[in-house]
């Protein structure tokens, strides 16, 4: 297995799950002024073609998850937020806009273990994985509003997937703070743990996930996300389609066998 060469992330794989570490503590993993974006994307892209891998798990290291763009940078109109209208929107597209592109497309399952504050384009990265965890310690915020910008990372397209409009839009453009609790009302975290449980416990659930046959697991996640957007006939018969693939692959009758057995 040859894994990807990250600067500013590290990244580990055990029992079939992969383990993103964002690790700029200094700068509370910002994905802008880091090479976090190109890190991201990297794994992203990785993991699709590793049939070692069949869960991908993202974390922060030190005190925050990530505090999304980096403020200063923004205050001197430097680094990404240069230029005129033209170029800054194709900072953004050539920039931060890679990470959901390339995350909405990772096949297998993705879990965000939130170990602190996910902040703007933070919050938007939990948002992009498909399960959500969090210490009693995170907070979460879709604060661009109160910097006088918009979510230009995708954010408003994932939320109100995620939770709703109504409450999306409250959130959105109050800018407000939620705590971890609060964020498990809203459906936004699966769970809260305290923090010395959170790591434990994100690596339990994707290694239960991770143990399930690869190939079905590939196919499930690319049928759920295609649910999203398909017409119910159309997606019966691709529904058939893999079914029939999958009744098709020794995994489906080594796991039949083996239920048969116990």
């Amino acid at each position: 297995m040859k894994m990807p060469t990250l600067s500013d992330a590290l990244l580990e794989v055990d029992q079939r799950v992969a383990m993103l570490t964002l690790n700029r503590d200094d700068v509370r993993n910002a994905l802008t002024g880091t090479r976090l974006i190109d890190d991201i994307v990297a794994v992203a892209e990785w993991v699709n073609s590793c049939d070692e891998v069949s869960v991908l798990l993202i974390t922060g290291a030190g005190a925050a998850f990530s505090a999304g763009g980096n403020v200063k940078d923004m205050a001197k109109r430097s680094g990404d937020f240069a230029g005129d209208v033209a170029e800054v929107a194709e900072r953004y597209r050539r920039g931060i806009q890679r990470i959901p592109l390339a995350l909405n497309a990772v096949e297998v399952p993705v879990i965000a273990a939130v170990n602190g504050a996910a902040i703007g384009a933070g919050f938007d990265l939990a948002n992009m994985a498909d399960i959500r965890l969090a210490s009693s310690r995170a907070k979460f915020g879709e604060t661009f509003l109160n910097l006088g910008i918009i979510p230009g990372d995708g954010g408003a397209w994932f939320m109100q997937r995620l939770i709703g409009y109504q409450q999306a839009f409250e959130l959105t453009l109050t800018g407000r703070i939620v705590t971890a609790d609060e964020a498990k009302a809203l459906g936004i975290v699966l769970e809260v743990l305290e923090p010395e449980n959170l790591l434990p416990r994100a690596r339990e659930l994707a290694a239960r996930i991770a143990a399930q046959p690869a190939k079905a697991l590939r196919l499930t996640k690319r049928l759920m996300k295609m649910a999203q957007r398909m017409e119910l006939k159309d997606f019966l018969d691709l529904s058939a389609a893999f079914q029939g693939m999958c009744h098709n692959e020794t995994e489906h009758l080594a796991a039949v066998r083996a239920m048969l057995k116990a």
